[in-house]
């Protein structure tokens, strides 16, 4: 049995890679104050009270929108609600209960799972503690008030996640896993590849280049025995890097490199020069 799954759910915007990043103890999400950064599944490894669990990061849930990536993040963050045991449902105290919110506490209430209700940015608890009735409505339980930026009320969470675990199994732990990292230049088809291994759209693909952000891990087991597929974001020459977001999808895939144990490497045979050398290679020169 694999270890339990927490999934981080909620609007685009509201603290959810930065509450991420502090459990796991390493910024693995990239943050950056604009909505859409994270737009697949982020998995990290957290432990509390001597619990081990998978956290998985999610794109922003817009209920009603008929964007192409924003439905794909929609999807991911289905899917990520689908594989949790528990699920952490973040939303904005500043901003009180919006109609998003509300879409997302009627989905959350017919997937059946156990729900902890995290109400972030709330940096001073004296002032915001009256905001924080409003969220009653909701119908998921008692809200809890949390600062992800100053590391507030955090324990207060980890202790509600810890108390909805399933029973610990003796063989929770996982195996030996290969970390395999898909690296190449934007937009070869290094998520399409992922995907057709894993048998699953569990990576957004889109013809734009730069679909893919975070380095993302992607768990693949066969008789051969357990991979860990890490689809990073597309790398260019230092001088065609100019966006900050870009920057920081990098530097995740150089990490990501680093943390492999085996790197495959995909280039676009179609383009001028590969296709080249290919047809050389075809014909014996």
């Amino acid at each position: 049995m694999s270890k339990p799954m927490v999934a981080i759910i909620g609007k685009p915007n509201v603290g959810k890679s930065t509450f991420f990043n502090y459990i796991i103890g390493k910024r693995l999400s990239i943050v950056e104050d604009m909505p859409g950064v994270t737009r697949d599944r982020v998995y990290g490894e957290a432990n509390w009270r001597g619990r081990n669990f998978t956290l998985i990061d999610t794109g922003g849930i817009e209920p009603k929108s008929n964007d192409v990536i924003l439905s794909q993040m929609k999807t991911q963050a289905n899917i990520a609600i689908n594989l949790a045991d528990v699920i952490i449902f973040l939303t904005d105290i500043k901003q009180g209960v919006t109609a998003a919110d509300q879409e997302i506490a009627l989905m959350l209430k017919k997937s059946k799972k156990k729900v902890v209700l995290v109400c972030n940015k709330a940096d001073n608890f004296g002032k915001t503690s009256d905001d924080i009735y409003e969220f009653y409505n909701l119908g998921l339980g008692d809200p809890y008030p949390v600062s992800s930026t100053n590391a507030l009320g955090i324990g207060d969470v980890l202790d509600a996640i810890y108390e909805e675990l399933p029973p610990k199994d003796e063989n929770e732990e996982d195996d030996e896993i290969i970390n395999v990292a898909v690296i190449g230049k934007p937009n070869v088809g290094k998520s399409s590849l992922v995907n057709k291994i894993l048998g699953e759209e569990r990576v957004i693909v889109s013809n734009v280049a730069g679909t893919t952000r975070d380095a993302i891990d992607s768990y693949f087991e066969n008789n051969k025995g357990k991979y860990n597929f890490i689809d990073t974001a597309g790398i260019r020459k230092k001088n065609k890097v100019s966006e900050s977001i870009e920057k920081f999808s990098i530097m995740r895939s150089l990490l990501a490199i680093e943390r492999a144990d085996v790197c495959l490497m995909l280039i676009d045979a179609t383009e001028r020069g590969y296709r080249t050398r290919y047809q050389n290679c075809r014909r014996g020169t």
